[in-house]
Protein backbone atom coordinates (compact mmCIF):
# COMPACT_ATOMS: atom_id res chain seq x y z
CA UNK A 1 0.00 0.00 0.00
CA UNK A 2 2.93 2.32 0.63
CA UNK A 3 4.03 2.02 -2.98
CA UNK A 4 0.90 3.91 -4.05
CA UNK A 5 2.35 7.06 -2.48
CA UNK A 6 5.13 6.81 -5.06
CA UNK A 7 3.27 5.43 -8.08
CA UNK A 8 0.30 7.81 -8.12
CA UNK A 9 2.36 11.05 -8.18
CA UNK A 10 4.77 9.53 -10.72
CA UNK A 11 1.90 8.55 -13.04
CA UNK A 12 0.39 12.03 -12.73
CA UNK A 13 3.74 13.64 -13.58
CA UNK A 14 4.21 11.34 -16.57
CA UNK A 15 0.68 12.08 -17.81
CA UNK A 16 1.29 15.83 -17.46
CA UNK A 17 4.59 15.49 -19.33
CA UNK A 18 2.94 13.60 -22.18
CA UNK A 19 0.17 16.20 -22.33
CA UNK A 20 2.71 19.04 -22.42
CA UNK A 21 4.65 17.39 -25.25
CA UNK A 22 1.44 16.85 -27.21
CA UNK A 23 0.34 20.47 -26.78
CA UNK A 24 3.80 21.71 -27.80
CA UNK A 25 3.82 19.54 -30.92
CA UNK A 26 0.30 20.60 -31.90
CA UNK A 27 1.16 24.29 -31.53
CA UNK A 28 4.40 23.95 -33.48
CA UNK A 29 2.58 22.55 -36.52
CA UNK A 30 3.55 18.89 -36.37
CA UNK A 31 0.02 17.74 -37.24
CA UNK A 32 -0.89 20.35 -39.86
CA UNK A 33 -0.37 18.25 -43.01
CA UNK A 34 -0.62 14.52 -42.41
CA UNK A 35 -1.16 13.40 -46.01
CA UNK A 36 1.26 15.69 -47.87
CA UNK A 37 4.51 13.82 -47.08
CA UNK A 38 2.93 10.50 -48.05
CA UNK A 39 1.86 11.87 -51.44
CA UNK A 40 5.23 13.55 -52.05
CA UNK A 41 7.00 10.25 -51.42
CA UNK A 42 4.97 8.54 -54.15
CA UNK A 43 5.39 11.25 -56.78
CA UNK A 44 8.26 10.74 -59.22
CA UNK A 45 10.49 13.65 -59.98
CA UNK A 46 12.37 12.24 -62.96
CA UNK A 47 13.28 15.63 -64.35
CA UNK A 48 15.33 16.58 -61.27
CA UNK A 49 17.10 13.20 -61.20
CA UNK A 50 18.19 13.36 -64.83
CA UNK A 51 19.70 16.79 -64.32
CA UNK A 52 21.53 15.78 -61.13
CA UNK A 53 22.71 12.39 -62.37
CA UNK A 54 23.82 13.43 -65.85
CA UNK A 55 27.54 12.61 -66.29
CA UNK A 56 29.82 15.51 -67.03
CA UNK A 57 31.19 15.72 -70.54
CA UNK A 58 34.56 14.07 -70.98
CA UNK A 59 34.56 12.03 -67.76
CA UNK A 60 33.36 8.78 -69.32
CA UNK A 61 35.46 8.99 -72.50
CA UNK A 62 37.77 6.14 -71.56
CA UNK A 63 39.63 4.11 -74.14
CA UNK A 64 39.88 0.42 -73.34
Amino acid sequence: MDILWLLVPMSVLIALGIGAVFIWSARSGQFDDLEGPAHRMLMDDDRAQTIDEAPAAGKDDRKV
